[in-house]
């Protein structure tokens, strides 16, 4: 086995619920160099590059982050509750 295979930077899938995983990205956008990265992202055969590759599961992440309904608010189960006990009040 060569030296290069044995220092070689070891080969992950983009995570972008991985903390550090952004945090590389965001090294490469203000670095332009993938050169501090200690991983090497492997993409999919069809997702192009892999600056696209990471733009895309990023966007995915963020929207469903944003969009996924959440647990419920104390308002809101608070007023479930009423309404619950209101229709039980008055059949």
């Amino acid at each position: 086995m060569s030296k290069l295979q044995l220092e070689a930077r070891q080969w992950v899938v983009f995570d972008p619920t991985n903390r550090s995983h952004r945090r590389y990205y965001w090294e490469f956008l203000t670095l332009g160099t993938w050169g501090r990265c200690p991983v090497r992202f492997i993409i999919d055969d069809d997702a192009g590059d892999l600056v696209t590759f990471i733009q895309r599961k990023l966007v995915d992440y963020y929207v469903k982050r944003e969009f996924t309904p959440s647990s419920p608010s104390k308002l809101r189960t608070v007023a479930k509750k009423l309404h619950l006990q209101k229709v039980v009040d008055n059949p």
